[in-house]
């Protein structure tokens, strides 16, 4: 699709600038600008296209820490703010005195301080679970089988759970288990797939 709006733009600028320039073909160069417009606005978009379709530059990735930190940045200011705000009246109502914003300032930044990584893993883990439902579903997975990998005791019944967690995770063409031989994981010595 770059490649299309590159060709338009290159075939505008051959028309106005190296064919009806010398021939004095005015409405042929009126064409060629309105080519080499369509294909410079077209550019952006053709990129913005290649992007999300082929997944370049990782932008899921970037979108998902735009939208965590930025959300984490309005809520933090937004308690910062509030938390000033209400010491500086608490302390007023108690001591009467106008200034005090010191104590507000570091009360505030404290509790800032305390709140950044709870409130950041919430807002990470609201943000997977609405727009990265499929890696919201594979962590959890992950964990369920991690539980049942600390309380499982029966080998045979852990190894049909690994294949279902890589079948339902990672969604491969084909999935199986070799044991090494001489394990006994599957009751026979001689370590044929799972």
């Amino acid at each position: 699709m770059v490649t299309y709006t590159a060709t338009v733009t290159a075939g505008g600028a051959i028309l106005k600038y190296i064919i009806s320039e010398p021939l004095d073909l005015v409405w042929l160069g009126w064409v060629g600008q309105a080519l080499v417009l369509i294909g410079l606005a077209g550019f952006p978009i053709a990129m913005g296209i290649a992007v999300t379709r082929y997944r370049l530059y990782e932008i899921d990735i970037l979108i998902n820490r735009t939208l965590v930190y930025g959300a984490l940045t309005v809520t933090l200011a937004l308690v910062y703010f509030g938390g000033v705000t209400a010491t500086q009246a608490i302390l007023q109502a108690f001591t009467g005195q106008e200034q005090q914003p010191q104590l507000a300032v570091v009360a505030s930044t404290l509790v800032i301080a305390a709140l950044f990584t709870p409130l950041s893993r919430r807002i990470q883990s609201f943000m997977d679970r609405r727009f990265y439902r499929r890696k919201y579903d594979a962590r959890k997975t992950l964990e369920a089988f991690s539980a049942t990998l600390r309380d499982e005791t029966d080998l045979d019944r852990l190894g049909e759970d690994l294949v279902a967690v890589v079948r339902e995770t990672m969604q491969p063409a084909h999935v199986g288990l070799w044991v090494r031989p001489g394990t006994g994981w599957d009751g026979n010595e001689d370590g044929e797939p799972y």
